[in-house]
């Protein structure tokens, strides 16, 4: 076993474990960019590795309740048989360099629309955030159950559900990007947290289908995906535990930024014009996301927000505290 190949998935499990997502858009590309692991074997393996630490998660938002049933039964219909027909398109694509360089330019992609998709998720928390604040400062309860009801609409989120499929039957990567970006965009109202668990809930059958497609007709190789679930299992529990300690945003907007070099790289851009986008992003990131605060009422940075929080408390409770004396 390589052991260079253990840390990198300890690596990306430490991050999965944190973050709750990257596995699949961190470990492929890793595996084709630093390790020289042809783009089909790669995402062969990693969907099989996916297929083992999906149900971790998934499960923990089952129990919460932070799961739309109804949303990933339609999702399910669509992805689960696309997921599976992703592979056979990859295969019908040819064999050798061609399949290789087309998957390529497949994973590149993906990868840009799940840094993506890593954007919305935090903008989406950012709301969410202000939107409890609110809540609280008008006494009204931020769990109300009418603004958890969502209308699910069955034919187009079998839709989304097919191209997600497709997607990550042929990349590997999709499932927490692709999809997250379509039930948004249909499903307005439907809360943060109901958002994650529902996606991370229907990424189990759909990366399951993509994994069994890839154990019969991909390029899967037993010894790759061993070593990377011996460092990645660890690595998600040791990420797991730090991440009541750690801020997971920064490892976040760490992730984002390293996801769009891959997909730039895995696209042919040259080191400049690389480095000139991630250049962009890292100078205009923080001003915009500074101004998305201040639109939605919350402090331009976040170390305000807490100190706010905590101030709030402090005045509630010695509001509150003459009474229960007397």
């Amino acid at each position: 076993m390589d052991i260079l190949l253990a840390v990198a998935g300890f690596a990306v499990g430490v991050v999965v474990g944190l973050t709750g997502m990257g596995g699949g858009a961190l470990m492929t590309p890793v595996l084709v960019l630093f390790f020289g692991i042809p783009p089909l074997a790669a995402v062969s393996s990693d969907l099989v590795v996916s297929a083992v630490m999906k149900p971790v998660g998934a499960g923990v938002h089952l129990r919460r309740g932070t799961v739309n049933r109804a949303m990933v039964g339609w999702l399910c219909l669509g992805s689960v048989p696309s997921a599976f027909a992703g592979v056979l398109v990859a295969r019908a694509l040819g064999r050798g360099e061609n399949v290789q360089q087309i998957i390529k330019v497949a994973l590149g992609i993906a990868l840009l629309l799940a840094a993506a998709g890593l954007v919305v998720k935090a903008y989406l928390g950012l709301v969410e955030r202000a939107r409890r604040r609110s809540s609280e400062a008008i006494g009204k309860r931020s769990d109300e159950p009418a603004l958890r009801a969502v209308r699910v609409r069955p034919l187009a989120t079998v839709v989304i559900g097919f191209v997600g499929g497709i997607v990550v039957g042929m990349t590997s990567v999709g499932s927490g990007s692709l999809i997250i970006i379509s039930l948004i965009a249909l499903y307005p109202a439907l809360k943060a947290n109901d958002l994650v668990g529902t996606d991370l809930v229907q990424a189990v059958p759909l990366v399951v289908s993509a994994a069994l497609a890839h154990l019969l007709f991909g390029d899967f190789r037993l010894d790759l995906t061993v070593g990377v679930l011996v460092g990645a299992l660890p690595g998600v529990f040791v990420g797991a535990q730090l991440s009541s300690r750690l801020p997971g945003g920064l490892i976040r907007k760490a992730l984002a930024v390293v996801l769009t070099a891959s997909g730039l790289k895995l696209l042919g851009v040259g080191n400049v014009a690389m480095i000139s986008v991630l250049g962009a992003i890292m100078l205009a990131g923080p001003l915009l996301w500074m101004w998305a605060r201040r639109s939605h009422g919350l402090p331009a940075l976040a170390f305000l927000e807490s100190r706010s929080t905590v101030e709030g408390d402090s005045s509630r409770t010695a509001q509150v505290s003459p009474i229960s004396r007397a």
